[in-house]
């Protein structure tokens, strides 16, 4: 399991402050129906909207009714796929993954990646189907994945099992980062020069 820090819960979690959900689904997400059901919740927005904040929260929701969980990134997954072969810490991460009932894939196709490691992901992916459940964030929607796997049949049989059970959760591109709104400083309304 990747680190799934306890600040991002749904105790922190400004439902005010987004605009995927609303409580009603909140509370149908919290229920957990859909990780028995293999679904996968793809979370869309810009950078800092609260989609990493809720994948995480709903993590450690699952942790603490007993389900296995994994958080990783898209770029450490795709290392782990790579090296599971040659590096016992990655075959170690690797079987715990995919024992997880649920897995939470961080900042999915954030940037280009080689043929070899779309291939990687495909296989991946593959290999879950009907075995977990997904939640995906993103800044860029399904539509876009194939120039960032550059594979457009390759990203059509990812997205045919991934969307077959799913929900998207879209965050407003008007939202404000909310990083940035809460964002502490070391020095309150000085200037560096002062």
């Amino acid at each position: 399991m990747g680190i799934l820090t306890p600040f991002f819960t749904f105790e922190n979690f400004r439902l005010e402050e987004q605009t995927a959900i609303g409580e009603k689904q909140l509370n149908i997400l919290k229920q957990l129906s859909w990780v028995d059901e293999y679904f996968t919740l793809i979370m869309m927005g810009p950078t800092g909207v609260g989609k990493t904040h809720l994948s995480t929260a709903l993590g450690i929701h699952a942790i603490e009714r007993g389900y296995q969980v994994s958080f990783i990134s898209m770029d450490r997954l795709i290392y782990v796929l790579k090296s599971r072969e040659y590096i016992s810490k990655s075959k170690t991460r690797y079987n715990r993954i995919i024992k997880s009932d649920l897995i939470i894939i961080d900042d999915v196709m954030y940037m280009a990646y080689e043929p070899q490691d779309a291939h990687l992901f495909f296989q991946f992916i593959y290999e879950m189907y009907d075995k977990a459940a997904f939640i995906l964030t993103s800044n860029k929607g399904p539509g876009e994945w194939g120039k960032f796997l550059g594979d457009t049949t390759l990203t059509t049989a990812i997205l045919d099992r991934l969307l077959h059970r799913s929900e998207i959760l879209t965050f407003s591109e008007e939202q404000d980062s909310i990083r940035m709104k809460y964002r502490k400083a070391l020095f309150d309304n000085q200037s560096v020069e002062s």
